[in-house]
């Protein structure tokens, strides 16, 4: 007696293909519980079809999957992969036989399909054209529905390129049964002559597309998930909306050396040799270095292509001397905005907080511009005698990634910005973006403001960042001090040189200590210079 076949079922004598909806996926199939497909009353005609049938409903499923999946995670589309037509035929030839070797294991009364002559007649019949359109699709349509989900795309019904498949479909079936009816003597090693199955089987497979652009998607999910790549989310999705223009297409697949070597000289154009090196190439390195580690795509094209970045020849020291920096404090802490009686020209009064007090932070911390003027109220903390500055990823972005904690120095202290802080509400003290999804465009957008005003003020020489100079300069007084570097490199948030710098803290009180050791400015005024 025949046993159970897992998709078929019979009511009152005729046959369904079924399957079950899975619940979550119900409300995009309108509310159904499962899908059904009719494939007629002749038991073994039914099992015939049922592959075929099969194949169309998990087509409809994989959709409502895809439908579901964009409500609740939305990523860039990639288009439909297109399978030509030898290459869907072939597959749908392996998929019969190996439906037949499904059957054979669980329907002891299969192998009589194999000699039944009441379906190799009609099959010869499509093959050779003597069918109508409607007797072939009654013979093979669902095969053609069946293509449609192995990625080709169906003739129009009624045409001549519809017959032409109809009959081609016709044929492979008919070496589908050969095969079978070869099993049925004991031989399981034939194989199939038919041209049209042979070019199918050797043409190379094809292989989906993967999007660019949804792979940097999958990359910043991946490093925003361990807290890092904050800022590589607004600086690299223009990078990569700028490639796929320029390639064509957005398939990480097609992508190639040559294409990236092309889109690297247009980049040359019109940005610097170091920003098409640092930005424009890694990122798409680093990207496409993920994505071949984690299996998404076979091969990296953009690991040897890089920009050669000049050596800029230094005329002078990367920091303020003494006097250069005396002399932009002086001018930072006495800073006034230009009277508008307009309010929506009158400069914000966390702009005028900024120009004042960012420059002299970064002087006695030797932090990123960023890092300061992303400052909270809640970021500052006294404990004991110390007044302590906390630089931390909640904030908006921390190149190093954690957070770390930095003593004010006395002179920050007696320049007023207690008291600056005293009156202001928690929230961003230098920028007035902090309810929104983004707030590291207002940090940014201060320090570039603070930049261009230090800039045009005629404050900054030649070769020398009027932010990033700080920095250097931090260093260098440090090391006059007889700082040693491990405790500056806490302080400013550089990463550790070498094994053993990783071991031990460099705790508040080294810090503490270190920056008390810094000179005060001679500011002009005894408030601020003591």
């Amino acid at each position: 007696m025949a046993g159970a076949l897992r998709h078929l079922l019979n009511r009152n004598g005729r046959f369904f293909a079924r399957l079950t909806i899975p619940k979550p996926l119900r409300p995009h199939l309108q509310n159904h519980t499962e899908l059904r497909i009719p494939l007629g009353p002749d038991r073994r005609e039914a099992v015939r079809l049922l592959a075929g049938a099969v194949a169309q409903m998990q087509e409809k499923l994989a959709a409502a999957r895809r439908a579901a999946g964009e409500e609740t995670a939305p990523s860039v589309p990639t288009p439909k992969m297109r399978v030509p037509k030898p290459r869907a035929i072939y597959q749908l030839y392996q998929d019969l036989l190996f439906s037949d070797d499904f059957l054979r294991d669980r329907e002891p009364d299969y192998a009589e399909l194999g000699s039944s002559d009441t379906l190799i007649t009609p099959l010869k019949a499509g093959a050779a054209g003597r069918l109508d359109d409607d007797e072939l699709e009654k013979l093979i349509g669902v095969f053609i529905k069946t293509l449609k989900a192995h990625g080709y795309q169906p003739p129009q019904s009624g045409t001549p390129e519809w017959r032409t498949l109809a009959r081609e479909l016709c044929q492979m079936e008919l070496e589908v049964l050969a095969r079978i009816n070869e099993r049925e003597q004991g031989s399981f090693t034939g194989t199939t002559s038919h041209p049209l199955l042979i070019a199918g089987r050797d043409m190379p497979e094809e292989r989906p597309p993967v999007s660019l652009q949804g792979l940097l998607n999958e990359y910043l999910r991946s490093r925003k998930a361990i807290g890092k790549g904050r800022g590589a989310e607004a600086r690299w999705t223009p990078v990569f909306a700028n490639l796929v223009k320029f390639v064509g297409h957005d398939d990480a697949r097609r992508l190639t050396k040559k294409n990236l070597l092309a889109w690297r000289d247009e980049c040359l154009k019109t940005l610097s040799a170091k920003t098409v090196s640092d930005v424009y190439l890694a990122s798409v390195r680093t990207v496409l270095k993920w994505a071949t580690e984690n299996d998404r795509i076979e091969t990296n094209v953009a690991e040897k292509v890089r920009q050669h970045v000049p050596k800029k020849a230094l005329e002078r020291e990367q920091g303020f001397t003494d006097e250069e920096a005396t002399r932009i404090l002086r001018a930072t802490l006495r800073y006034k905005p230009a009277h508008s009686s307009n309010p929506a020209t009158r400069e914000a009064p966390e702009t005028v907080a900024a120009k004042r007090w960012a420059p002299l932070l970064c002087a006695f911390t030797g932090a990123r511009i960023t890092e300061i003027t992303q400052l909270r109220k809640e970021d500052f903390r006294t404990e004991g005698d110390m007044h302590i500055m906390r630089i931390t990823p909640a904030a908006g972005t921390v190149k190093a990634g954690g957070y770390r904690d930095v003593p004010l120095h006395p002179q920050i202290i007696f320049s007023g910005l207690v008291d600056y802080l005293e009156h202001r509400d928690l929230g961003p003290l230098f920028h007035t973006d902090g309810h929104r999804r983004n707030p590291r465009s207002g940090s940014t957008t201060t320090a570039g403001r603070i930049s261009e005003w230090l800039r045009s003020s005629g404050l900054v020489p030649q070769g020398v960042s009027p932010n990033h100079g700080w920095r250097h300069r931090f260093k260098t007084v440090g090391r006059e001090m007889g700082i040693s570097d491990r405790v500056l490199d806490a302080i400013q948030g550089h990463a550790a040189k070498t094994a053993g710098d990783s071991y031990g803290d460099v705790t508040l009180k080294a810090k503490y200590e270190a920056i008390s050791r810094f000179p005060f400015y001679d500011l002009g005024d005894d408030e601020k210079s003591r």
